[in-house]
């Protein structure tokens, strides 16, 4: 079982004095990587929510918003009413100075700092509420991300497949191009007319020659890699970072078939494994 690291999940809280509108999207990333989305008043609740998306998420790009529509008329600002009056002092000795007539409320309400910002408190019941909200948002992430890594899972497993189907279609061409090498190299030396060629040590160097073009080892490992991929890919935890090493060691055991065939159809094969492979490790880098 995978999971994609793209997803989406949402929630809609409609409270007694606020609607609250939630939404946390997934990128494939190589860490976890956070951005949070959210009123001033809940900035102290950060921390609590990275650790919330660190341990549900694991991996990827995250972006948590949370947006507040109050469904209530709120004055945020309140006018500071000490400095008003300092402020109409101040105007009332300075008319008495200067023996001017005139309405000091307009000038009043123009001058500096008279307005304050009405700081809002963190409502605990509310936050509660909103953070039930934002696990929702979450679960629904998570189980996006398992429908989508359900679509990836069937897709790389049909690659893997096919280069099992490939490396079995070699076989054959493989054990036919060691008995064409074999025939070539002794009509080369037959060629030659050599006399008293010691047969011994003739013979020593075909075989040490001939194992140096065999590709069973390489074969058995690339076989090995391949079922330990679709073992690895059938477990629960999370394994996008070591599906990717396996892939790795898969690439390296075709890369060595590919350098020890000299065969034109092996060579074929080869390509359409390492194209196969290439698209495998796409899709894996979206896994989880």
């Amino acid at each position: 079982m995978i999971y994609s690291m793209t997803g989406f999940g949402k929630c809609q809280l409609n409270l007694q004095y606020a609607n609250f509108n939630i939404e946390v999207k997934s990128l494939n990333s190589k860490q976890l990587d956070t951005n949070i989305k959210i009123s001033s008043v809940y900035r102290e609740k950060e921390i609590e929510l990275k650790n919330l998306l660190s341990t549900k998420l694991k991996r990827g790009k995250i972006e948590l918003s949370v947006w507040k529509e109050s469904s209530e008329i709120q004055n945020s600002h309140k006018l500071n009413i000490p400095l008003i009056k300092n402020y109409h002092q101040q105007i009332l000795n300075l008319k008495k100075d200067l023996g001017i007539e005139s309405d000091i409320f307009p000038a009043l309400l123009k001058m500096p700092n008279i307005l304050q910002k009405d700081d809002a408190k963190l409502d605990n019941d509310e936050w509660l509420e909103v953070f039930r909200g934002i696990n929702t948002a979450v679960d629904e992430l998570i189980q996006f991300r398992l429908v989508e890594g359900n679509k990836l899972e069937k897709d790389v497993i049909l690659r893997i497949n096919l280069i099992i189907d490939f490396l079995e279609e070699i076989t054959p061409y493989a054990k036919a191009r060691i008995e064409r090498v074999k025939e070539n190299l002794l009509n080369k030396i037959n060629d030659l007319k050599i006399n008293n060629i010691d047969e011994n040590r003739l013979e020593q160097e075909l075989i040490y020659y001939l194992e140096k073009q065999d590709i069973t080892e390489e074969k058995v490992r690339l076989k090995a890699h391949l079922d330990y991929f679709i073992q690895t890919i059938s477990s629960e935890s999370p394994n996008g970072k070591k599906l990717g090493f396996i892939s790795q060691e898969i690439g390296r055991e075709i890369n060595t078939i590919g350098s020890k065939s000299s065969d034109a159809e092996m060579q074929k094969i080869v390509v359409q494994m390492k194209d196969e492979l290439e698209k495998i490790k796409e899709q894996l880098l979206n896994v989880l």
